[in-house]
């Protein structure tokens, strides 16, 4: 049986993951141009565990120049086969305050053109997508963080805005109106490139403002989002390490089948260069 391999996208204030041993470090290059940074290998509570800062160390990457193809194909050319995400986010909901955490299930897509599929040259994919997280590992990663004593929200929707800019009053308001949870500028992108590289996948958000649609609060600040920001990375760092622990050893979920009835196109029509480019996510059903 393979080992399972453990990847973490670190979001804003997330750097690095402490604890890691027999670290190696890899910079990659891929079909879809360069990663963010060099990913980080080590094992951590005995596990193999791949890093990679999603803006890249010292935040030089906005969220919409943001790689995220060649970031998701890195982690699946190192054996990765499970992908937490941590992302820092504004809350649209007065529970969810300042210093909470969400587990999302669902997401909303306010961005515009970002890429968003590795499937572009003569292969024509249709992943399911209704239910855009690994309900089997959002479970751990929620019970990870009541263990870490983080105050945890299980489930909620998160919508991807385009950014670098927050949002204006009235967007917020609108947003509310909707129903989301959470608000953020990243996490989308990665959740539909995790499930056509088979990745089970999964967000752990950290509520860092309420946005500018509270009413009583201050509306939100870089400042105020660095100081709220700098307490989540810690209870965050805790629960990757228990997430890690408790992980099951095999894979019980469809997450790594999930193209296995997606690909359409007449395998005899796929061009030679994307085989061999893609192969790492398709090599298995083209023989």
């Amino acid at each position: 049986m393979a080992e399972r391999v453990i990847g973490v996208i670190g979001g804003s204030g997330l750097y690095e993951i402490d604890g890691l041993e027999s670290i190696e470090r890899h910079r990659l290059e891929t079909p879809f141009g360069p990663p963010s940074d060099e990913y980080v290998s080590g094992r951590l509570e005995g596990r193999r565990v791949v890093f990679l800062p999603r803006h890249g160390r010292g935040h030089r990457i906005a969220p919409s120049q943001l790689n995220f193809r060649a970031n998701v194909f890195g982690m699946k050319q190192l054996g990765v086969d499970t992908l937490l995400s941590i992302s820092a986010v504004g809350s649209m909901r007065e529970d969810i305050v300042p210093g909470d955490m969400v587990v999302v299930d669902q997401f909303f897509d306010r961005t515009r053109g970002r890429a968003s599929t590795f499937f572009t040259d003569g292969v024509v994919v249709h992943v399911l997508f209704a239910d855009p997280v690994c309900a089997d590992l959002a479970e751990i990663v929620h019970r990870a963080g009541v263990e870490a004593g983080a105050r945890m929200h299980k489930g909620g929707t998160y919508l991807c805005m385009e950014g670098p800019h927050f949002s204006t009053r009235a967007e917020s308001k609108i947003y509310r109106q909707w129903g989301v949870d959470i608000i953020g500028m990243t996490n989308l992108q990665e959740a539909k490139l995790a499930r056509e590289a088979e990745l089970c996948f999964s967000t752990l958000a950290l509520a860092t403002d309420y946005d500018c649609w509270h009413e009583t609060e201050e509306d939100v600040s870089v400042a105020g989002v660095l100081e709220v920001m700098r307490r989540n990375v810690e209870s965050a760092k805790r629960i990757i390490r228990e997430t890690v622990r408790t992980l099951p050893a095999e894979r019980t979920c469809a997450c790594g089948s999930a193209l296995e009835h997606a690909i359409l196109t007449d395998r005899s029509l796929i061009p030679e260069t994307t085989k061999r480019e893609l192969g790492v996510l398709i090599g298995k059903y083209l023989g």
